[in-house]
């Protein structure tokens, strides 16, 4: 496995989350997972709104008798506010700084993520980090334009070889990482896709 570093010194943290729908403005986190080397975190949440259909299929999330069903088996789960504290205290056990790393995190992740720490008032904590948020979707578009799909499944298969459990938070973080690894960016690129 690589250094988990980028050559300009920051700690690269693959992270992913797991929610009830699409909606990033609505949507609640069901899973939060990160990876940085072998440091791994997950955490799973009772969310306080229906899981839409799709996610449902897509996740094999649900919730039954008061209880978060991952595929029909119940995981144990935390507060919101439990599962953010949590994560930020992870991030902070990393080498600053830390470059928060998610394939689509422009589009979901970050605003998600951003819309969970205002709500549990967690925001300010997690500026002091100072974290910036890498989007690999838009780096694998600047290092391979000639693509057909820059799905992380599609990806994983193309550099990989392999198939994987998609849709499970640590799974893919897992497989994010093991990703990045093979690309080795130069840190121009990387720039050019952090936020």
């Amino acid at each position: 496995m690589q250094s988990n570093k980028t050559s300009g010194g920051k700690t690269v943290v693959f992270f992913d989350l797991e929610a009830t729908g699409l909606e990033t403005w609505r949507c609640e986190i069901i899973q939060l997972a990160a990876i940085s080397g072998e440091r791994t975190f997950n955490v799973y949440m009772m969310p306080e709104i229906a899981i839409d259909r799709g996610a449902a299929e897509v996740t094999g999330f649900s919730v039954r008798d008061g209880e978060l069903l991952l595929q029909g088996t119940a995981v144990p789960t935390v507060t919101l506010t439990e599962a953010l504290t949590s994560f930020l205290d992870f991030l902070q056990s990393l080498e600053q700084p830390v470059l928060l790393t998610a394939h689509g995190a422009r589009r979901f992740d970050k605003p998600v993520l951003d819309r969970a720490l205002l709500k549990c008032s967690l925001t300010r904590q997690f500026q002091q980090l100072g974290s910036r948020y890498l989007d690999t979707f838009l780096l694998s578009k600047a290092l391979y334009p000639r693509i057909r799909s820059y799905s992380q499944v599609n990806l994983v298969r193309h550099f990989l070889g392999k198939t994987y459990n998609a849709h499970n938070a640590l799974e893919d973080v897992r497989a994010l990482q093991e990703l990045y690894s093979c690309w080795d960016p130069s840190e121009k690129t990387l720039n050019r896709c952090t936020s």
